[in-house]
């Protein structure tokens, strides 16, 4: 338990690359702009639901955790210096643990805000925009995780976790989950409408997920990530060589 904060400052001085960072806020700007824009242009309230569940969470959202999932251990892992930390008296599930909670926090702490300020701007401080706003953000938040940590355990299976996250982002969940009725329930996107649904966010016209079975697939999503990631960090051998 000692390491675990000198785990997380080397995970996040390793995510907070500047290239890695431009990208990220760049990404998370452009729901905020687009509700400027709206605002300027339509000149009164709209439905802020539209923007965040089209851009937010099917674009925004799934990006940014999927380039601070991967890299919180697969850029480690490819250069090797994650030997540095497996040959220390650590307890793997305690980087796994520092891992996720860096990376997971990140994605909450660029998402979150932007998913706020867009709803705000868009429709105003109204008691529905709030509640709505106020669904979305605490969506967000969870799904975000979610979507996090799931990368991250791909990342400690494959060295194509970005690509492979790519796939299932924009094919599994963009085409496929919206084709057949029964893939929804393997979809992280839709859990977060879901839940985003539940508490208030429901955008008109859409058939969100039981709340219920939502939180249980972000949460067995994010569980069985965890487990997933300790295991192949534990098999990872550390070569005399190396």
């Amino acid at each position: 338990m000692n390491a675990f904060m000198p785990l997380v400052g080397v995970t996040l001085r390793g995510l907070l690359g500047r290239r890695r960072l431009a990208l990220m806020l760049l990404l998370v700007a452009l729901p905020v702009a687009l509700a400027v824009l709206v605002r300027i242009g339509g000149g009164g309230r709209n439905d802020a639901s539209g923007i965040l569940d089209t851009l937010v969470i099917r674009t925004v959202l799934p990006l940014v955790a999927l380039v601070l999932g991967t890299a919180a251990l697969g850029s480690e892992i490819d250069d090797g210096t994650i030997v540095h930390l497996l040959v220390k008296p650590i307890a793997r599930r305690w980087i796994i643990f520092a891992s996720a909670v860096v990376a997971a926090g990140l994605t909450a702490l660029l998402c979150v805000p932007s998913v706020i300020l867009t709803g705000l701007l868009t429709s105003g401080l109204g008691s529905a925009s709030v509640t709505t706003t106020f669904a979305f953000a605490v969506a967000v938040l969870v799904g975000g995780t979610a979507y996090t940590v799931v990368f991250m355990a791909l990342s400690t299976v494959t060295s194509r976790a970005l690509v492979i996250g790519l796939v299932y982002t924009l094919i599994w969940e963009g085409v496929i989950a919206g084709l057949l009725e029964g893939t929804r329930f393997l979809s992280i996107r839709q859990a977060t409408l879901g839940l985003a649904a539940a508490l208030g966010g429901k955008r008109p016209g859409s058939e969100p997920l039981d709340p219920v079975i939502s939180v249980a697939i972000l949460v067995v999503a994010t569980v069985g990530a965890l487990l997933i990631a300790t295991r192949q960090l534990a098999r990872f051998e550390v070569r005399g060589g190396d």
